[in-house]
């Protein structure tokens, strides 16, 4: 398996434990338990744009340029 194929893995993986995180803060039944997701939350996400931002040095996560005019069409239409 290369190298771009693991860490493409390893993205999906820790955005899966943020949203499981996210959830369990938003779900807590104690000040303690929110608090507790809450740190592992903001490890997760250091994490994840840890590796976002090495995929996306090495142009293994390519991004889409969007013209402005549809940027513009698009505030308009949820402005509304």
């Amino acid at each position: 398996m290369e190298d771009k194929d693991l860490m493409e893995k390893e993205l999906l993986l820790v955005k899966g434990v943020c949203d499981l995180y996210l959830h369990g803060t938003i779900e807590s039944s104690t000040a303690e338990v929110h608090t507790a997701f809450k740190e592992a939350l903001n490890v997760s996400l250091d994490i994840q744009n840890k590796i976002y931002n090495l995929m996306a040095e090495k142009g293994w996560y390519p991004m889409e340029t969007v013209e402005q005019a549809k940027i513009d069409t698009l505030k308009q239409k949820y402005s509304a």
